[in-house]
């Protein structure tokens, strides 16, 4: 089951309770080959949870918003809430699934994951390449974890906490490893914390003296670091944000342009278009049809 977003047609597919141990906020399902019906199949849709995919074997291509991946075997593959998906066939799968919830990362037993760089995955990446030494030590954990989500106590979530705090620690230190990037400074963080504003207060907000109100500091100081720290002005940050959301919608969906306008809150249609096509060299109308050819 799956609900609608009340203004977008992408389907936003919740959380699903486990039936067996009745768990609500995190599971874990392993595959021995086997080959599943999957409602989303060929859809885009987004999921309202993270999802972290350890793939032993397994063929097939799947998307991450506008980038494809051709599954590998001793992989580990991630996704972060909202972001649109698609698979795009069913084939045998050997591997373990992990779901949980931003709920379950906001448990005080977990504050340490969740500040993990593969949780907050600064670099946007969603492949992580295994060795055949890490994919031996990935999955023995992730039989461990396995193991005692099936065996309810008092000692379970200790366990269970202990355990994904291991292995999220291991998959972090080769995230920052393949992903590379430095220690935060206080500017770094600065620039984190604006592009996570940007993520969230995109449609509503279009000037960056927005964000610096928000965070209680100039807007003038807020572009300085922000251009120093990424190479390019604050207010870039916020059109491509702009850019990314307006081509998912021309990609995926059959929303008319002046309906994308709205709901990236232009109120005249007639500017969004001349703003996508200032940034990206074409119409809206001409993106789409250019999009989906290449696609076809």
């Amino acid at each position: 089951m799956y609900t609608l977003n009340s203004q977008l047609p992408v389907p936003i597919y919740p959380f699903e309770r486990d039936e067996v141990t009745g768990s609500k906020l995190f599971t874990v399902l392993r595959s021995e080959g086997e080959l599943t019906y999957e409602e989303n199949l060929l859809i885009p849709h987004r999921k309202a949870y993270y999802l972290l995919v350890f793939v032993k074997h397994n063929r097939g291509r799947h998307w991450v918003d506008m980038k494809s991946y051709e599954r590998k075997d001793n992989t580990l593959y991630f996704s972060t809430p909202n972001q649109i998906l698609v698979k795009e066939a069913a084939t045998p799968f050997w591997g373990t699934r992990l779901t949980f919830t931003n709920e379950f990362l906001a448990l005080q037993q977990n504050a340490t994951i969740r500040e993990l760089p593969l949780i907050q995955n600064p670099q946007n990446g969603h492949e992580l390449l295994l060795t055949p030494t890490d994919g031996v030590f990935v999955e023995e954990m992730l039989a461990k974890i396995e193991a005692e989500y099936n065996r309810p106590g008092e000692w379970q979530h200790r366990m269970l906490t202990a355990y994904l705090t291991v292995l999220f620690t291991y998959l972090s230190r080769l995230y920052t490893e393949q992903f590379t990037g430095d220690e935060p400074s206080a500017d770094k963080r600065l620039l984190t914390t604006y592009q996570a504003k940007v993520e969230e207060h995109f449609r509503a907000l279009h000037e960056v003296g927005a964000y610096a109100s928000m965070l209680h500091i100039s807007a003038g100081h807020l572009s300085e670091v922000v251009k120093v720290q990424s190479g390019k002005p604050a207010i870039k940050h916020l059109h491509e944000r702009l850019v990314l959301e307006a081509k998912r919608l021309l990609f995926y969906t059959p929303l008319a342009l002046k309906e994308i306008a709205f709901d990236l809150g232009f109120s005249d249609a007639s500017y969004f278009n001349r703003f996508f096509k200032r940034e990206t060299g074409a119409t809206p109308a001409e993106y789409r049809t250019n999009i989906r050819k290449m696609y076809q």
